[in-house]
């Protein structure tokens, strides 16, 4: 039940931080601007992995969950809890970012779309390497099913700071879909969830066998063995 909470309420700052720097940004005529969103959602998580990684492992994202289940180092039986925490947890943020900002300035509530110029096959391969590159840093620094450690929070918010500084405007930069899934729904707006449901589910995997490939074989006693 602790991790539970942790992955809910982590992805909940996530969510309101990062969508909530959005629609201030549009509030403020751009005061925040591109690059200090992409540093909030990058530093949001590197909070909320100091403060929930010894807890919950910090996943936040349904895609990194479900990787570590894939490469046997979290359980099977744990993904369902998880997955329904991080979802409710950005659902919930979605619903505070409506209540907190003017309608009127909260309008697509922070989601991602492609950009008006980029086709949907064009966002979905963006969302597949960006979210292949933020799993492949996870698996470098996490312990077992656990992102933690000095230096896990700042590998990990830098990651998301950097596909976000880049590829913000053509994708949103999504990488996790319940980041995606809570302003979508409670805008009901979902023509393009499809891209970010899948897209950064199969980056997540693609990343495995480059991990494995990149390492040396792990023993029973090696702490990255571990399904925690």
């Amino acid at each position: 039940m602790r991790a539970l909470v942790g992955e809910f309420v982590g992805t909940l700052c996530l969510v309101f931080a990062g969508t909530g720097a959005i629609v201030a940004d549009q509030a403020t005529g751009g005061v925040i601007g591109h690059t200090g969103v992409a540093l909030t959602f990058g530093l949001v998580i590197m909070a909320m992995i100091y403060t929930y990684g010894d807890v919950s492992g910090a996943h936040f994202n349904p895609a990194v969950t479900i990787a570590f289940c894939a490469s046997r180092r979290f359980p099977l039986s744990r993904v369902p809890g998880y997955i329904l925490a991080q979802v409710g947890g950005a659902l919930v943020g979605s619903v505070l970012v409506l209540a907190l900002f003017d309608p009127a300035d909260a309008g697509m509530l922070g989601q991602t779309v492609p950009g008006t110029e980029v086709l949907e096959e064009q966002a979905f391969g963006i969302e597949v390497v960006l979210t292949f590159i933020l799993m492949l840093t996870i698996f470098g620094v996490a312990t077992g099913a656990k992102e933690k450690g000095l230096m896990a929070g700042i590998a990990i918010g830098g990651a998301v700071a950097l596909c976000a500084l880049f590829a913000g405007p053509m994708t949103g930069a999504s990488m996790n879909p319940a980041r995606s899934i809570g302003p979508a729904l409670i805008a009901d707006d979902v023509d393009d969830l499809w891209i970010y449901l899948v897209a950064p589910i199969l980056g997540a995997l693609l990343s495995i066998p480059a991990a494995w490939a990149s390492r040396q074989p792990v023993s029973d006693d090696d702490p990255g063995a571990s399904t925690t």
